[in-house]
């Protein structure tokens, strides 16, 4: 394992045309627009704020004016109350606006996980061979809370700053006109230092995104296989690899944080410049007797208002920008197309189901390896309720007939049909709802015993599911654990053996009842007493059912219906087994290493219910 930095994925650079706007944000707003009224009461709020913070400098005014002239010295407490009025209603309108904001934020990124992963089910295996489950993931979270951040806090403050900025302005024109010359010269320098900054800015938080979701990835990846690197002694290497991609993650979030850090340095130097430029100007104004000291107290108040406005604008663009990536990255991952997708009126697979398979002329290559075809004229029948074994070498492709029979992917010539209806034209889900599959990989997740066994039909009762581990032996083992068939099992079922996973493999196929049983080598992790029970138990369960059973081990094929032996993506021998060891082909080959010389007995074949 070399000590490198992990980098983005390669469809990740070869999408990295980005645009120096936000217009990813857009895909944020068939969100907004599902609570629109939450969102217009959030805008009232916003809107009834910022008239309260408008409504001050004039009170200031009048104060200043009037309130220290000893005719006038009655209304003082007047405009102090006024004020404190004022300030209620903004506290109110602050406190409102808030509340219906964030919780927007919080439902919108919601709604937006929820349907990022309902996506992601939906994409086929093509998606999933280039894709790193860490990256995914990433996605999934860390670029969505930055989208929380930023609908949630960044884009209220933005819009509360926008306004206040364009009202404060109004105000300081109405004030003074002439004064108004010194601060709106200097807006189109302040926005385009803004706009141009926050280019960069966007640029570097989408780079510092990607490395991170690298890291995230190599994470995933080494957690999971965290005994496997201590079995290798490969703690320090696996440290190093993640130490240089955080390192890298690191450098990328510097450098948006630099550019961040000098777009906020220049915008506040601009504008309050541009406020002590104005301070200059109203005091000799007021010294020459030309202006009233409250009116220059009401102008500076508005300058301010419009000032911090547009300063705390150019501190949220950046958090803005990091959030335009961020949506860019989940927009990225909602358009991905499965290659594999029900036909707009998908064909019915017809009732009861039968259980017959039929490939004919299928030609297949991985899209990771388009140029390596992994079977070549594939073509052969299963009758309902048939056992038909598939052996050959590894890499002939028997895998690959599940996995097309499966619909994670599609042929690229042929056709295959279940019950005489080819399945390019059915619905995916209701061809996978006709099979069971065994897979020599078990997929066990962090849930109870019970909830592992139920995800083959998750509909089933505790009675059922209890019936399909008894069938499966896997009561065996269960009834000796603390919480028996409720006992958590860890993330990938780590407190289990192979063989006790395997089982509950095997249970989860049984409580399904599909006419399609396929087993992947389903007994390879079992010993032989815990074979031979698991054996009679599919055996039992396989009553009526149409079976395809992937094997090395030829014992446990003796008795099938039929076999089907490949190579190099094509079928080269078919028969039983006695008819297949008499050829004298690779069958009989591989016969003779597993046996040695001579055929298994009868008594071996009888006592191999498969």
């Amino acid at each position: 394992m070399s000590v490198t930095q992990v980098e983005p994925t390669t469809a990740d650079t070869a999408r990295r045309r980005r645009r120096a706007d936000l217009s990813p944000l857009k895909a944020l707003w068939p969100h907004v627009r599902r609570y629109k009224g939450r969102a217009c009461a959030a805008l009232a709020a916003l809107a009834v704020a910022t008239v309260a913070t408008l409504v001050v400098p004039v009170a200031v005014r009048r104060m200043i004016d009037f309130g220290f002239d000893a005719d006038h010295a009655g209304f003082i407490r007047q405009y102090f109350l006024v004020m404190i009025g004022v300030v209620a209603v903004l506290a109110a309108a602050s406190a409102m606006r808030y509340y219906l904001v964030m919780t927007l934020g919080e439902r919108i990124v919601a709604d937006l996980r929820a349907a990022v992963f309902a996506h992601l089910l939906k994409l086929d295996g093509a998606f999933y061979d280039g894709a790193r489950a860490g990256e995914i993931v990433s996605r999934l979270t860390a670029d969505t809370t930055q989208i929380k951040s930023a609908v949630g806090a960044s884009a209220s403050v933005a819009l509360r700053n926008i306004l206040l900025f364009i009202g404060a302005a109004a105000m300081m024109v109405f004030t003074s006109p002439w004064l108004s010359v010194i601060l709106l010269v200097a807006i189109p320098v302040i926005v385009v230092v803004l706009l141009g900054s926050g280019r960069g800015v966007r640029k570097r938080s989408r780079e510092a995104q990607d490395t991170l979701a690298g890291a995230s990835a190599y994470a995933a990846e080494a957690v999971g296989a965290m005994r496997t690197l201590q079995a290798n002694t490969a703690e320090d290497a696996a440290k190093g690899r993640f130490d240089g991609a955080v390192e890298h993650a690191f450098d990328a979030a510097r450098d948006a944080i630099r550019a961040r850090a000098l777009l906020t340095c220049v915008a506040i130097f601009l504008i309050f410049a541009s406020v002590v430029g104005i301070l200059w100007a109203g005091a000799n104004a007021v010294l020459a007797g030309t202006m009233s000291a409250g009116t220059l107290g009401q102008f500076v108040l508005y300058a301010v208002l419009a000032a911090s406005g547009l300063g705390q604008l150019g501190e949220v663009w950046g958090e803005i920008s990091q959030a335009a990536g961020a949506t860019e990255r989940i927009a990225e991952l909602l358009a991905e197309t499965p290659e594999v997708a029900p036909p707009a009126t998908p064909l019915a697979l017809p009732l009861p189901p039968t259980g017959a398979v039929r490939f004919a002329d299928v030609g297949f290559a991985y899209p990771t390896r388009p140029d390596i075809p992994a079977l070549a004229g594939i073509s052969f029948s299963v009758r309902p309720g048939e056992r038909v074994a598939i052996v050959g070498p590894s890499g002939g492709g028997k895998s690959t007939l599940f996995q097309l029979l499966l619909r994670y992917y599609d042929p690229s010539q042929g056709h295959i049909e279940i019950d005489g209806v080819d399945i390019a034209a059915a619905d995916p889900r209701e061809v996978r709802a006709r099979l069971a599959l065994v897979p020599q990989d078990v997929a066990i997740f962090a849930a109870s015993i019970r909830d592992n066994i139920r995800l083959g039909r998750p509909e089933a009762t505790d009675a059922e599911v209890e019936e399909a581990g008894r069938l499966a032996r896997a009561d065996e083992f269960i009834e000796r654990l603390p919480e028996r068939w409720d006992t958590p099992v860890g993330e990938r079922g780590v407190t289990l053996s192979g063989g006790q996973r395997q089982r509950i493999a095997i249970a989860r196929a049984i409580l399904r009842q599909a006419p399609i049983l396929l087993l992947d080598e389903a007994t390879s992790a079992l010993d032989a007493e815990s074979e031979t029970l698991v054996q009679q138990a599919l055996d039992r369960s396989m009553q009526g059912r149409t079976t395809l059973v992937i094997a090395h081990r030829l014992a446990t094929v003796l008795s099938a219906d039929r076999i089907l032996v490949m190579e190099q993506g094509r079928i080269v021998e078919e028969g039983r087994h006695a008819e297949l060891v008499a050829k004298g082909g690779l069958y009989a080959r591989l016969a003779a290493l597993q046996f040695g010389e001579g055929a298994p007995t009868a008594r071996v074949a009888e006592a191999s219910p498969i």
